[in-house]
């Protein structure tokens, strides 16, 4: 994923090589989170589980294998499909600790769901910041 202007000075300079090591050498091309390959369409059902091609079976959000009872779901109903993008994530949400255990290959999906904490409060510092500008030159909200 690309990394936003205002925060590569975080990165070191061979961010690049550095993030290809873990996600094509250590992880294998794979989601370490989902076990989803990159590169590849996948289908899935919107909730995690997704159909591994390879293993000719459904696994879940956290890569197991599943069983779909039949009948269960309508799986052609709601089944669609993504293409799968790794990228190299900080487990701490430190960008300045590169060492290797602090670093995973994460499919977008993981990606998301790794950082919705940081993305939660992130959105709540704009909208106060945002709410606190409006008090300081328009006045208080109605």
């Amino acid at each position: 994923m690309p990394i936003r202007r205002e925060h590569r000075f975080f990165y070191p300079i061979d961010w690049p090589q550095l993030s290809a090591v873990i996600r094509f050498r250590r992880a294998g091309g794979r989601c370490e989170a989902c076990r989803r390959p990159h590169g590849q369409t996948v289908w899935h059902l919107g909730d995690g589980r997704w159909w591994d091609a390879e293993a000719a079976s459904w696994r879940d959000g956290a890569g197991k294998i599943v069983c779909l009872p039949v009948g269960a779901d309508d799986v052609l109903g709601v089944v669609r499909t993504t293409r799968v993008v790794l990228a190299t994530a900080h487990r701490n949400h430190d960008t300045a600790d590169n060492r290797n255990a602090n670093l995973m290959a994460v499919c977008q999906r993981c990606h998301m769901l790794h950082d919705a904490p940081e993305h939660r409060r992130r959105r709540w510092r704009t909208l106060f910041r945002r709410r606190a500008m409006g008090d300081l030159f328009r006045g208080p909200y109605d």
